[in-house]
């Protein structure tokens, strides 16, 4: 049996890495120096993207440093797309809506809970 790998998720995947890479080596706004880019979802229509990203190396992330974060990348998107636009070969760049990913948060939340589970045994 094949799974099918649709283009939106390959052109996601590429997004994925050019994103992150801008985030990581090209802005200069100190509020995205932690930033991970966890993923990239693409609309069927290639239109829209929904980036998530989550703060790296700040436990429970605080609201304030969310919405820091969330603003600077809104303020940089114009910016990543004209980047994208001369790093990628698609006939249209994506609108990028940037979400903060709680995956990692809940993750982690699990662990503390199993490591309480276990200590207690």
């Amino acid at each position: 049996m094949t799974m099918e790998y649709k283009r939106s998720d390959r052109v996601g995947d590429q997004l994925h890495r050019e994103i992150a890479e801008l985030v990581f080596r090209r802005l200069k706004d100190p509020r995205v120096e932690n930033i991970t880019i966890s993923g990239v979802r693409v609309s069927d229509d290639l239109r829209n993207a929904r980036v998530f990203f989550c703060l790296m190396g700040a436990r429970d992330a605080d609201q304030t440093a969310r919405k820091n974060a969330l603003s600077a990348l809104h303020k940089a998107g114009g910016f990543i797309r004209q980047e994208l636009g001369r790093r990628l070969s698609l006939r249209y760049i994506p609108k990028l809506d940037f979400e903060y990913d709680t995956s990692f948060e809940y993750g982690d939340k699990m662990e503390r809970l199993l490591k309480e589970l276990h200590k207690d045994e």
